[in-house]
This record gives structure tokens, C-alpha cells and sequence, in this order.
């Protein structure tokens, strides 16, 4: 693909997030996205066959953007409960925005497109951050940042945790405080207690 070609394919990604994040995923057609786009049906059609191919490449995008994140903060050599702050810091960033998230749009994507479960891609995003999480706490329990005796499983109640504010926040609502609590919550049982 040319570089023009991956310049029009990325605009269509970022019109079509735009778009998925005020209506969800379930009611947008390809029309919605030729409009959003301003190009015709058959250009659109040049690079996506379906909203669901289009949705898949809305979510791999999202995955690079959080993967640059946490790149730099790696690369900066920041500590292990640094870069977990700053992990949890863009969750609640996520989870507190007032403006329209794919949130909502990823559930109704799931609930109408059933993968097998060692398929499915949201399975396998969260499998890959319980990996990543899991890493850090222990890296931290290593350099001495962090107590835990089970990583694995500190980390696993943390995107459970995590993944429930995210259903409260798209049902009934979650408050910063709320958000920060829960955040505090998880926090604590990792650091060391001052003597």
C-alpha cells in the first residue's frame, strides 16, 4: 500500500472512531462512515468491506496509541510502579471522559460477533495486559517497589476491576471518585508500607 493509500485508509479509521464512539457500533452502516468520510461508497469500499472491518481496525489503532504510551515510559526507564501508575492514570482517563469512547461500541461489537474465546480479540487484549501488568508487579516485587506474592493473580484482579468500572461507567454512571478510590485500592495492596 502506498503511502497515500495508508494516509486515506488511516483518515477512515479516525472519522469512523469518531463515529463509533457517538453511536455505538450496532446502529452504524456504511453510509454513516461514506458521510463521515465525505468519499464515496466505492472509495470506502477500496479499503473496508464491512463496519466490522472497518471496527477491527478502529481497535488494532487504539491498541498502537496505548502501546506508545506505555513504550515511552519504558524506554525512559521508568520504574516499575511508575509506568503501573501511569497505566492505571490512562484507564481513569478512559473510564472519567465525559466525551463519547469506544467503550460502548467494543461491548455491542462483542455481543453481536461471537469469536471462540481463544480468538477473540477483547479476550486476548486483556490476556495481554494481565501479561504486561503481571511483569511490572513483579519486576517491582524484584527491585523492592512492590509486596505481593501472587503477581498473576494481583494482576488479574486488576483489569477485572478495571473492566467492571468500565461496564459501570457505560450502565449507570462511575464518578472520579469512585474511579480514584478503586484505583487507590489496587495501589495499596501493592506498595510497601512505611515503618
Amino acid at each position: 500500500m502506498g503511502e497515500k493509500s495508508a494516509q486515506k485508509r488511516q483518515y477512515i479509521i479516525k472519522k469512523a472512531r469518531e463515529v463509533f464512539s457517538k453511536r455505538g457500533y450496532k446502529d452504524v452502516t456504511m453510509k454513516d462512515i461514506v458521510e463521515a468520510c465525505e468519499i464515496s461508497r466505492g472509495g470506502l469500499y477500496l479499503y473496508f468491506d464491512s463496519t466490522k472491518d472497518i471496527f477491527l481496525a478502529v481497535l488494532n489503532d487504539s491498541e498502537d496509541d496505548e502501546e506508545d504510551v506505555f513504550s515511552k515510559a519504558i524506554s525512559h526507564r521508568a520504574s516499575s510502579s511508575d509506568i503501573l501508575a501511569l497505566f492505571l492514570k490512562e484507564q481513569k482517563k478512559e473510564l472519567c471522559q465525559k466525551k463519547e469512547s469506544l467503550i460502548r461500541a467494543t461491548y455491542e461489537f462483542f455481543f453481536e460477533n461471537r469469536y471462540p474465546v481463544k480468538e477473540n480479540p477483547m479476550k486476548m487484549q486483556f490476556d495481554a495486559a494481565v501479561q504486561i501488568i503481571e511483569k511490572l508487579i513483579a519486576d517491582g516485587v524484584r527491585t523492592g517497589e512492590f509486596v505481593c506474592a501472587d503477581p498473576k493473580g494481583c494482576a488479574s484482579n486488576m483489569m477485572y476491576v478495571l473492566e467492571g468500572l468500565r461496564v459501570m461507567s457505560q450502565t449507570v454512571g462511575v464518578s472520579e471518585k469512585a474511579v480514584n478510590q478503586e484505583i487507590l485500592y489496587l495501589m495499596k495492596g501493592l506498595l510497601k508500607e512505611e515503618s
